[in-house]
């Protein structure tokens, strides 16, 4: 696409902000609630846009080839649009250390450390009561000094006019506002503001000519890592031939095969058999949907190369246009190449999520407990080839395996607590529930991780740990735990010599190796996610009920078993984020649990210092 004219080299994506709140409009965007998995999915789609093969690594990471440049965003805290009036060019994201360290700041911590993004966007909000643009700890002390992030920081486009309009951060004038951001260490703005103000505030003597020579040495070093000057002959030759190949629209079916859950199959009514339903009847607003399967976010935002270069003078120019698919194949037409089908809109949609827009879902009555209702696939925004990739699983040319990546909570759960509450735990006095599948114990319509199949699966624990033994340097500090009010646990734990121990000050080399044996004892072949759970001692306060440390995608055919292996790090995995904000390794018996439901199978494992 660049190479045609359509695209610059800098592209802002992926969204990777966790979803605290089913409300919240722009969760189509993200991969869902669990910050480990936002992390993961952070590090692979920068791996996959990024990465030159040959040049995963090197030496000195400024100079490391890129294919394109990645940007992970909006750094943080960022997930409220518009509530009640509250929007997101002046919502003060109120967050405590413990939160930001262990949901909001993670995903970006594994992007910048194990993706090695080449940027990062930060958010139109404020954190604590400061711009996340003009916030020096989130920015140079975060993003670049602690987790060393090789690249450019951006701001998400006008943040400096919401800076100075929306939040009147301090009463300042546009130049200030230029210098608090480029004295916090943004690079780029999205903008007008350093074009429009940037001399003005050198002449004011608010902004030195170093910073912004600091500031053009992190864009210029993405440029040169992107070949902008020299090219880079490896993929000079790529142009329109290469775009809708056969492999890559396969591909895109692929993936809408891999994503759609099944959710409900009564008496096995699926997989549909073709002789002896003849004639469908498609009902929706969606039956024969085109862009609404690539949902409202389609066009990556791809900042041209050249603008980069016009920094202080010239407005940045933005290119949305290679989000354009191939072809749509929607519900209609691919079930219409299966046979007889009738089709009727049925309603119109009333209501639609996105930015600057919330959002609701509850099915529990209309779909989930009608009997009326035998089977349910949930198919997302399944992109272009979503219509092939739905009649694949309703005709059973692909077992579903996908599982949720978000809690389904019911109604009721909204009404409970305001979606300006940040906190994740749930807040006893106010009557807040917890959030997200770590903290929230309620009923829901559908649990994070759930997910059926065609088929039947076991798990069975081969070679399992039974301790780990940290040996501790002999003037390493301990750190006491917070309990809860239970006597016997606290005098239990009282007596120990450690309680816990900081992560980050502990030389933690311990593996927990492990192998499942996953077998298939249905009828159809399938794909199934194995996914790793760990459970901190019990007694706790404020740790997670659970938390996702491991998954793995499983083909197995039927009647035959798949072994998968799995090699955990103790100190993380283990690990939990006290109420001071350090992450710690609790002392005590942990637990690992391996699956959602049926299967299940668990295990302890000890954790001792010495």
């Amino acid at each position: 696409m660049h190479n045609l004219g359509h695209a610059g080299l800098t592209f802002w994506s992926p969204n990777i902000n966790v979803v605290r709140d089913p409300r919240w409009g722009r969760i189509l965007e993200t991969p869902g609630e669990d910050p480990f998995l936002v992390g993961k999915y952070a590090a692979n789609f920068v791996r996959g846009l990024q990465d030159v093969e040959g040049n995963e690594v090197a030496a000195n990471p400024d100079s490391r080839p890129l294919k394109v440049s990645s940007c992970c965003k909006h750094y943080a805290a960022y997930d409220v649009d518009n509530w009640f009036g509250i929007d997101r060019y002046h919502f003060d994201a109120r967050v405590a250390e413990q939160d930001m360290v262990e949901t909001f700041l993670l995903p970006f911590e594994m992007c910048v450390k194990e993706g090695d993004v080449s940027s990062v966007m930060c958010s139109y909000n404020r954190v604590n009561g400061i711009p996340a643009c003009a916030d020096p700890k989130l920015l140079s002390q975060t993003l670049r000094d602690d987790w060393k992030l090789h690249g450019y920081i951006v701001s998400d486009c006008d943040s400096l006019e919401v800076m100075h309009h929306g939040h009147k951060w301090l009463g300042d004038t546009p130049e200030a506002a230029v210098s608090q951001t480029l004295r916090a260490g943004l690079d780029l703005d999205c903008g007008d503001y350093f074009y429009s103000f940037t001399e003005s505030a050198v002449a004011q003597g608010i902004v030195r000519e170093s910073y912004i020579d600091n500031a053009l040495k992190n864009l210029y070093t993405v440029l040169m890592r992107l070949g902008f000057f020299d090219g880079m002959p490896k993929y000079e030759s790529l142009a329109e031939d290469d775009i809708c190949t056969k492999d890559n629209i396969e591909l895109a079916a692929d993936a809408a095969r891999q994503g759609i859950v099944l959710l409900k199959n009564d008496h096995n009514i699926l997989p549909l058999c073709k002789d002896k339903y003849k004639k469908l009847a498609l009902v929706g607003p969606h039956t024969n949907a085109t862009e609404a399967m690539i949902g409202n976010y389609e066009g990556f935002m791809s900042l041209s190369s050249q603008s980069l270069l016009n920094l202080v003078s010239d407005y940045t120019a933005l290119l949305f246009s290679t989000g354009t698919p191939c072809r749509y194949v929607s519900p209609l037409d691919a079930f219409s190449a299966e046979g007889n089908v009738e089709y009727d809109l049925g309603c119109t949609v009333w209501c639609w999520e996105k930015e600057a827009h919330q959002r609701g879902l509850d099915i529990s009555s209309i779909a989930r407990d009608n009997t009326k209702v035998s089977a349910i696939l949930w198919a997302g925004y399944p992109g272009a080839e979503g219509g092939r990739a739905i009649a694949d699983v309703v005709y059973g040319r692909y077992n579903p395996g996908g599982r949720l990546p978000i809690t389904w909570f019911k109604s009721e759960y909204t009404k409970l607590l305001p979606m300006t509450s940040m906190p994740l735990r749930p807040i006893d006095e106010l009557g807040y529930p917890g959030r997200t599948y770590k903290f929230f114990d309620g009923q829901t319509v559908y649990p994070f991780g759930y997910g059926l199949s065609y088929t039947q699966f076991n798990y069975t624990l081969k070679s399992v740990p039974s301790s780990v033994v940290v040996k501790l340097d002999p003037l390493q500090l301990c750190l006491p735990l917070t309990y809860k009010p239970n006597a016997s646990l606290e005098e239990e734990h009282a007596g120990a010599a450690c309680q816990s121990v900081s992560v980050a000050d502990t030389a933690c080399n311990h593996e927990i190796d492990f192998e499942v044996e996953v077998a298939n004892t249905g009828k159809f072949d399938g794909n199934h996610v194995v996914i790793v759970y760990s459970k901190p001692p019990a007694g706790v306060a404020g740790a997670p009920i659970k938390q996702v440390v491991a998954f793995r995608r499983v083909f197995v055919l039927a009647g035959a078993s798949s072994s998968v292996k799995f090699s955990i790090d103790a100190c993380k995995s283990l690990s939990i984020v006290e109420k001071t904000a350090y992450k710690v390794l609790p002392r005590g018996q942990h637990t690992i649990v391996v699956g959602d439901d049926e299967p299940t199978v668990s295990f302890p494992v000890e954790v001792d210092f010495n």
